[in-house]
């Protein structure tokens, strides 16, 4: 049986129109923007008993004040809003369709002349208004207030922690032709008792390294457009077999090596103590800019991510083109069948994302196709079920 609605100009000689209407406008809109806060406040509340029930044992074993705990539970809102979000948007939007078609309300609208597309005008602006704060979240909030937080929760455990963090700390270069192991690390001064061991590729074994040179100093140091300055060093040869040859003291103090020769920044190295995904989409842009001999199977891990990081937020807009067919689709079954249909929508999306993002991370999809796929394929068929609902 055919929708009504659906040749309501055919049979009424009224065409669809696209034209500004603030009062039906007005109305769409605080229909769904009293259910969105009211998901997102619920959502953000259970997301905080999660953590606290997951992380509120450590600061009571720790004797932590109350002040130090807020702030904890306080830093990692930001990290569960920005995954909020699009579920938000998705069952806010079926919500609040699906009490318009259970009035008859939305039915109503079609039939005057009023595409669907036209009906979902202001909640794919504010979809869109959520993305951008969605990006920004991801960008600029979440990747600092999650360093924090978890400075915080490690802090209670071992006061020392924070000092501790840039003490002993190792890293080893992209290409893997390097390894650096810093006694105490400043990224903004020198850092104290370096040793650096550079090595060559084995042509016989290209995966395999051939240790050329050690390099040991009480103290280094990076001078932008310079280079490293080693202070003091004490210089050890091997042989092309990797067998221990000469040592011998720099003649100049300090020994500067160019960033040709040594490429390594102290930015990029104090990155790399950070989980790539708690980075932002630029600091993943100028790792991978700054290091192009990076191993291939890092390299791929850092583009998966942040492909992925691109993509993402798009899905709290996008999701506004599911709902209004879904909502429609579903105006006589009732609200209950309208939200266990988003509910799926998003459940779907959430697997099909993790599991491109492994398939990325593995090497079993170059890592743009990991990273967009999901949400791309997701927009791309809301779009299309937005226009066959007409």
């Amino acid at each position: 049986m055919s929708d009504p609605t659906s040749n309501a100009s055919s049979k009424y000689g009224v065409p669809r129109k696209f034209s500004w209407m603030p009062t039906l406008d007005g109305y769409i809109l605080r229909s769904f923007l009293v259910p969105f806060f009211i998901l997102l406040f619920a959502f953000t509340l259970l997301f905080i008993i999660m953590d606290m029930y997951n992380d509120v044992g450590d600061f009571l074993d720790n004797k932590a004040s109350v002040s130090v705990s807020v702030e904890y539970f306080i830093l990692k809102i930001p990290g569960n809003i920005r995954f909020i979000l699009p579920i938000t948007v998705l069952l806010a939007c079926m919500y609040a369709l699906a009490n318009l078609g259970r009035s008859r309300e939305l039915t109503a609208i079609r039939a005057s002349g009023i595409s669907l597309s036209r009906c979902g005008f202001p909640i794919f602006a504010v979809g869109f208004c959520v993305m951008l704060v969605n990006f920004y979240f991801n960008e600029e909030l979440v990747p600092e207030t999650t360093r924090q937080a978890e400075i915080l929760r490690k802090t209670v455990n071992n006061e020392h922690y924070e000092e501790e963090s840039n003490a002993r700390l190792q890293f080893h270069s992209g290409d893997r032709l390097r390894s650096w192991y810093f006694g105490q690390f400043d990224d903004d001064d020198f850092q104290e008792n370096v040793k650096l061991k550079i090595f060559k590729k084995n042509p016989d074994k290209p995966r395999q390294r051939i240790l050329v040179r050690t390099i040991e100093a009480e103290k280094t140091r990076f001078v932008p457009g310079v280079g490293w300055e080693f202070y003091k060093p004490e210089i050890h040869e091997y042989s092309s077999d990797g067998l221990p040859g000469d040592t011998s003291f720099a003649d100049a103090d300090p020994l500067v090596f160019s960033e040709e020769e040594i490429p390594d920044k102290p930015s990029v190295i104090v990155k790399s103590v950070i989980e790539p995904e708690a980075l932002s989409s630029l600091e993943i842009f100028f790792i991978l800019r700054d290091n192009p001999s990076m191993a291939e199977n890092l390299r791929r891990i850092y583009r998966t991510i942040f492909y992925n990081r691109l993509a993402f937020p798009w899905a709290c807009f996008l999701c506004a083109f599911f709902a209004f067919p879904l909502a429609t689709k579903n105006e006589r079954s009732g609200i209950f069948t309208a939200i266990a249909s988003a509910v799926g929508i998003a459940v779907l999306y959430q697997v099909l994302n993790e599991i491109f993002m492994v398939a990325g991370k593995s090497g079993y999809l170059p890592p743009i196709l990991a990273g967009l796929t999901p949400t791309v394929v997701f927009g791309a068929y809301g779009i299309y079920l937005l226009k066959k609902a007409g």
